[in-house]
């Protein structure tokens, strides 16, 4: 088994380290930095609109379900998607009902996507384009998919990491 300690101190030391703790609570991180962007969440092929946030957005669910609400069903239209900034996901609705989610950090060079339109999750930075279905790479340079989140539905709720 891997320790800390038997893990180098470097910028990939800390991310592997980080991923080892995060698989062990049912997550897996892209690694690689922020490019900045706001902690806002926004729909990825709309212009941002706060007061469309539920009053809960960013809250750990009651009745110890556990996880946060990131939004409403109703703020990811169907074939499209939503970039949770503050989470790091993007959650799409590939059909009717269907809602998935993905790390928001592209697997090229750690940049956050920004867009969901045409059925692809892009990158501003040097191109890379995944699937909306399955994070799977359809175009540029990033090495590998979007890595895959959890996330349910409760309610109208959209909750990550459930």
């Amino acid at each position: 088994m891997t320790t800390l300690n038997d893990i180098p101190a470097s910028r990939r030391g800390v991310l592997s380290a980080a991923a080892v703790v995060g698989t062990g609570a049912g997550l897996v991180l892209a690694g690689c930095s922020s490019s900045g962007s706001s902690d806002a969440s926004t729909p990825a092929s709309t212009p941002s609109d706060a007061s469309s946030a539920p009053a809960s957005a960013g809250a750990t669910t009651a009745g110890g379900a556990g996880g946060t609400v990131l939004g409403t069903t109703s703020q990811v239209p169907v074939g499209g998607g939503m970039i949770f900034s503050a989470e790091k996901v993007v959650v799409t609705q590939p059909t009717a009902g269907t809602f998935k989610a993905f790390s928001s950090t592209c697997t090229h060079k750690g940049c956050q996507v920004n867009a969901v339109a045409d059925g692809q999750i892009k990158c501003p930075c040097h191109g890379s384009r995944f699937s909306t279905t399955d994070g799977s790479v359809v175009g540029g340079p990033a090495p590998s998919p979007l890595s895959a989140a959890n996330v349910s539905v409760q309610g109208t709720n959209l909750v990550l990491g459930t």
